[in-house]
Formats: structure tokens, sequence, C-alpha cells
């Protein structure tokens, strides 16, 4: 099945949740509901039913966080269910010196639509509602069960959103996903693993003093700078190895934030703190890492006299690599290479939604056709992509039973 010429609309619809901002309230913003509104109205007119499930949060205005769901019956209506995922919520637009236009107003130029959240994940969204409005509109009914999943607060961790759905057993372990969240600019990576990821942040306990009496003092500043090179020097030589499936294909440790600790230049510093990314490969234990992060810093306490602790701003622990042999493997693979090309599969460092659904035992991939331009200023999302990647989504969903 072809898609319908329905770039027009693809277009309008991508502009208008750009402007209807869904910021994480975690950097800022007042979360996903509108948004969520928008999209259900949206969908309701054309027929469909959405359902809405919310989550409470007191950050947000409307006191409460959606996540949007949607089922479609296919051929085998007794089967597991393909789910479409896409996240709702973005990041915030950080520095707006850096835009060359307003973030929450969509600008369409040169084949592109720029705006905070057009990469990530507003592509996907529109791609995986288009699939839907496609079959209900030439009445062709899919071959496979079909479900969009639309959850909030995937930018800061899934609490509010997947994992709430999950936990209340809105997943069979027999169902597949597709998550439209990581890929290359030509379409045909196919992401089937994650490197666990470990979110650090260090405090360093000194005691603040004169500069030009530092034995009056124990300098946290100069401490924590010794610590972290010792620490990144650590743990990128015991956890080495390489992975070929993976992209880079090895574990990587990245000291990241740095915060303030003293405002005048003379003044021995009482504290510092910073953070580290890791981002790590299946075969090492997070609980090893921390290990050895804990022996450095009662070696770095016993010879310092400061005090060293961390607190963990995320977690997610590896979970096994989706079966290259599953079939939505299979089909995705299948419909790329229709209109693409040869197919490739990995995994990357980054943590999607998938690492959740897998944990409970689904066989989920991670997929799109993306430029990297998330979380960027002037963020932008090609056309000629959403388009591609909803004609893609729909060769899936209308070749289940081919595969």
């Amino acid at each position: 099945m072809d898609l319908p010429d329905y770039r027009d609309e693809i277009i309008e619809v991508m502009c208008k949740l750009i402007e209807i901002p869904a910021v994480n309230p975690a950097y800022g913003g007042g979360g996903e509901y509108e948004r969520a509104c928008w999209i259900a109205s949206f969908m309701k007119r054309e027929g469909l039913e959405p359902e809405i499930y919310e989550v409470a949060d007191e950050l947000t205005p409307q006191k409460r966080r959606p996540s949007l769901l949607f089922k479609m019956d296919g051929k085998a209506s007794n089967g597991p269910v393909l789910w479409l995922v896409a996240h709702l919520d973005t990041v915030s637009e950080g520095d707006r010196s850096l835009w060359s236009t307003d973030p929450f107003k969509a600008e369409v130029r040169d084949g592109r639509i720029i705006g905070r959240g057009a990469e990530d994940n507003i592509q996907a969204i529109v791609s995986s509602l288009f699939t839907v409005l496609a079959l209900k509109r030439t009445g062709r009914q899919p071959e496979c069960n079909l479900g969009l999943c639309f959850p909030a607060d995937e930018e800061a961790g899934s609490e509010y959103g997947l994992v709430r759905l999950i936990n209340e057993g809105i997943f069979d372990p027999k169902d597949e996903a597709i998550v439209l969240d990581a890929g290359r600019p030509d379409g045909r990576f196919i992401e089937v693993a994650e490197k666990a990821v470990l979110w650090l942040r260090f405090f360093i306990k000194g005691k603040q003093a004169h500069a030009s009496s530092p034995h009056l003092g124990i300098n946290a500043s100069a401490i924590g700078t010794h610590f972290g090179a010792d620490l990144d020097d650590l743990l990128k030589a015991k956890y080495g190895a390489r992975d070929y499936l993976f992209e880079p294909p090895y574990s990587t440790f990245e000291i990241t934030q740095k915060f303030d600790n003293v405002s005048s230049p003379n003044i021995l510093p009482g504290t510092d703190s910073f953070v580290m990314d890791c981002r790590v490969l299946p075969k090492y234990p997070l609980g090893s890492v921390l290990g050895d992060i804990e022996h450095l810093i009662s070696e770095y306490e016993f010879k310092t006299g400061a005090k060293i602790e961390y607190k963990v701003l995320q977690r997610a622990d590896a979970v096994p690599p989706t079966p290259l042999d599953a079939p939505v493997v299979r089909k995705l693979m299948a419909a790329i290479e229709k209109r693409r090309g040869t197919p490739t599969i990995g995994g990357i460092g980054g943590s999607t939604c998938a690492a959740f659904l897998r944990r409970i035992g689904m066989a989920a991939v991670v997929w799109s056709t993306l430029l990297g331009t998330a979380h960027s200023p002037n963020e932008y999302a090609a056309i000629d992509n959403v388009v591609a990647d909803t004609q893609t989504l729909i060769d899936v969903v209308t070749a289940c039973a081919e595969t």
C-alpha cells in the first residue's frame, strides 16, 4: 500500500504540535497535557477513539501527566499488538540566543520544519499518526493488531509515562514495538540493543579558607579535579572492552556538568560538584562500576581529609538485546529493503523507551530517519523523512502476514 499524498497535512500537524509546547517539568516546562489533548481531539475528528492515561504530578499546572494510547484491530485480531511508540514531551529550548527562529513557532523552510521537538519526537508522533490515518481513510485493515503509544516523561526517565503503563499491564510480553526515537539519515539503521546508563553527581566537601592560607582549609575544587581525572582514567581502563554491535563500540565515561562553588577568586573552595555520564556495555554490571567508584572515594577521603559523596541521577541497567530473528526485526528489515536498500542492525549508547519494554520480555526495535538535530538550537525535521517513515511503517503493518 502506497501512502496517499498527505504531505501538506503532515506539515500542518507538525507545525501545530511544535506550537503547543510540551517541555518536561524536569526542565522547567508545563508538561504534555495540552499536546496530548490536541492529538486526541484530532484523532476523534477522524473517527478514532484514543485513550488518555493520566498520572498525578504536582509539578504541572493540571497536576497530572497524560500518555495517549490507541489500538486498531488487525486481521489476526487474537494475535499480539505491534506498538508504534513516540514520546510526547520535549526538552527546553536551551539558550534562545542560539536560535534563528522562535523555538515554539514553527517555520517551514527549504524542506524543513524548524522548532523545538520537530525531530525529537514530533516527527515520530506524526509518522505514527498518519500510518493509522492512511489505513482508516483507505479502509485498509492492518495485517497485525496495531497500537499507538505516545507516553509522557521520556526526557526525564519515563517514571510518569511508559514505566507506569508497563506497571499497569498495558503491554503483553508477546507484543512487539517499534520505538521511533533513534536512527540515521539514510533510514536503514535498526537498533536492537542499548548500553546501560548511569548518571552520577559527585559532591566533594572540604573546608573553605582564604586562598592565601591553603593550610587552613581543604581545597574541594582541587580535590574534585584530581578525583574526576583519576576516576575517568580508572573506568576507561578497566571497562575498555570492545563490542562492535554498538557505536561507539566501547563504554563511555564523560564528565559533563560542573557546578559553581565560590564567588571570589581568593576563596579556597569548601565544596565542589560535578556529574559523570556513564554508558556501559551490557557485559559489565553497573554494580561493579559503582564498587570501583566507592573504592576510589575511600582512597581519596583517606589521603585528603575531604568527604566525597555521590547521588544517582539516573540508572538503567542493560537488558538482553532483541533477538535478530524476532518478527518485528524481520518485518522492519523487509520494509526498509523494499524502498531504501539493505538495512543495518546494531546498538546505541542512548536510552530509549525500548529498554523498558525489553525488560518485560517484549521484542522492541528503535528506528527512524533522523538527521541528529534533537536537543540542539534550531532543531528541525526534514519533511521528506516524515513522509518516508510513514510509508515504511505502512509497509510494515500491511505486510505482517507475509513475514
